[in-house]
């Protein structure tokens, strides 16, 4: 929006943007006890968001819980895919936050089967209540990694030093998780983008899985 009364005066550029009061989707999952449903509707509601972003030919490139805002409509919660600053029409350079990065992502390359990537890194974090600490700002944020030792490891970059590793899905003994969510997530996490469901083969099957056993 602009603001010029007249040609001499300088004029003031700003943003009008929603407020959404949910804050994150780290705010949101971690501040709240887990529930199934929430997470079986916040699976459907992510998966037809990427739908809707590939079907008009366009990449995210940077799906975190970070750029997924939460707000409410008549007490649900209805999330909003957010900061499309490294969105692309399509193919273009690498780019990305490393937890949620695609094998092919760390060697330089990029598909649109990186947000699924991305997606299934976020969903079996919001699932799991998997965090970790962020070493810059030490934010606790949800999103899986692999133990090497005493460090953790981004999945995508374990993947690209081993593309054969099997991912272990749950992480957590006591999580209580379907069959069906279980292959699917392993799926949108194969280590060759070309196994991965596309977005619309997801939304079909995302529909159609429990998260719960």
């Amino acid at each position: 929006f602009a603001s010029c009364s007249r040609a001499q005066e300088p004029c003031y550029l700003w943003f009008v943007m929603e407020f959404c009061e949910g804050g994150d989707l780290n705010q949101y999952v971690l501040s709240r006890r887990p529930d199934p449903a929430t997470n079986k509707s916040f699976m459907l509601q992510l998966t037809s968001a990427i739908a809707f972003l590939h079907k008009n030919h366009i990449v995210h490139r940077d799906l975190k819980p970070d750029n997924i805002l939460i707000t409410e409509k008549s007490g649900t919660p209805v999330l909003k895919v957010a900061d499309f600053g490294l969105s692309k029409y399509w193919l273009s350079s690498a780019c990305g936050s490393d937890f949620y990065m695609a094998p092919e992502v760390w060697e330089g390359h990029y598909t649109a089967k990186a947000d699924i990537f991305a997606l299934g890194i976020i969903i079996w974090a919001m699932i799991e209540r998997i965090t970790f600490i962020d070493a810059e700002t030490k934010k606790e944020l949800l999103g899986t990694y692999i133990k090497q030792g005493t460090e953790i490891v981004p999945v995508g970059e374990a993947l690209l030093e081993n593309p054969k590793m099997e991912l272990h899905i749950p992480q957590k003994r006591r999580t209580s998780m379907s069959e069906g969510i279980k292959q699917l997530l392993k799926d949108m996490l194969a280590a060759n983008p070309q196994d991965r469901p596309d977005a619309f083969e997801l939304e079909t099957r995302m529909d159609q899985v429990t998260c719960a056993a």
